[in-house]
């Protein structure tokens, strides 16, 4: 079964994308992933307060430091594009799609950031990488947080 263009950003994607590539794109969460999990549980042992999924900011960050005033994004490392990490692929079928996805994808983080920075906040990004470790990934979400507040 085809994506309707009404869901499909790429009629591209309609075309060339086969359907074991569409199921994995549509369980895709968009919120509540491993990697924002991880990050919530670090916060939370650390004793920072949160709150999650904040609409009304640029980009909805996926946590925002509440006492601190400080947006947190948590990118997966394929979707975002984390520079020289190995999860950063790129599928080769329908190559000219996906390539032109994710420059969107990194044009749009950008001008998020800038959106929020121009606001007057330090935004956070923690790379779904970093949270395979709890004890590393405290440390850079106490190092980030440090640094936003200076």
């Amino acid at each position: 079964m085809p994506i309707s263009s009404a869901h499909s950003k790429s009629p591209a994607l309609d075309d060339e994308t086969d359907e074991a590539t569409r199921r994995k794109m549509r369980a895709v969460r968009q919120a509540g992933t491993s990697p924002e999990i991880a990050v919530r549980a670090a916060l939370e042992s650390l004793g920072i307060p949160f709150s999650t999924n904040v609409a009304g900011k640029p980009g909805r960050p996926d946590i925002w430091i509440t006492e601190r005033d400080i947006p947190v994004f948590v990118h997966g490392c394929f979707w975002h594009r984390h520079e020289g990490c190995k999860k950063a692929t790129t599928p080769k079928k329908n190559r000219e799609f996906w390539v032109d996805k994710f420059q969107r994808n990194k044009e749009r983080d950008a001008r998020n950031l800038r959106q929020l920075i121009d606001a007057g906040y330090s935004p956070i990004t923690i790379w779904q990488c970093e949270t395979t470790t709890t004890s590393t990934l405290k440390e850079t979400l106490a190092e980030n947080i440090e640094d936003a507040k200076s």
